[in-house]
């Protein structure tokens, strides 16, 4: 999915590297970039990255940044879920640790059972530990991955 005026989803998570940027956060460290294909009945390949960014702002506001930011590339929240979307921001980890609210929840869910998250998540703060677990990044992401015997 090409957003106007930005290209493919390459130029799309670089771009949005800048807008966090533009919007007052620091981007400290970004992950290399990878594909990946998609969760649910979307058809076209993603581009996932991992940045770990600071700000004063509580996880809230964050959240509610992010979802502008979205909107700008194009993000449409209502409709079916699942669906094609130029640009999805999540805030995965927290140096707080634990939040769960309402319509926010960090460590975000499903982050644990997600490579496309936690590999490049663990290219660039692989000693980050999950708050749930105490595992770090690293160590996730090799649970992950780890090859294992076929069924029988």
């Amino acid at each position: 999915m090409r957003v106007p005026g930005v290209g493919g989803p390459r130029q799309v998570v670089g771009a949005a590297l800048a807008a966090l940027e533009a919007a007052g956060f620091t981007v400290e460290s970004a992950a290399p970039m990878i594909e990946s294909a998609p969760l649910g009945p979307s058809r076209r390949e993603y581009t996932n990255g991992a940045a770990v960014v600071t700000s004063e702002a509580e996880p809230r506001p964050v959240l509610a940044l992010l979802h502008r930011i979205e909107g700008t590339f194009g993000r449409k929240r209502r409709g079916a879920r699942w669906r094609a979307r130029p640009l999805d921001l999540d805030i995965v980890l927290w140096s707080g640790g634990a939040w769960i609210g309402a319509d926010l929840t960090i460590p975000h869910p499903r982050f644990r059972e997600r490579g496309f998250v936690l590999g490049p998540a663990a290219a660039i703060a692989s000693d980050w530990r999950d708050p749930a677990t105490g595992l770090s990044l690293r160590q996730l992401h090799a649970r992950l991955t780890r090859p294992r015997p076929l069924p029988r």
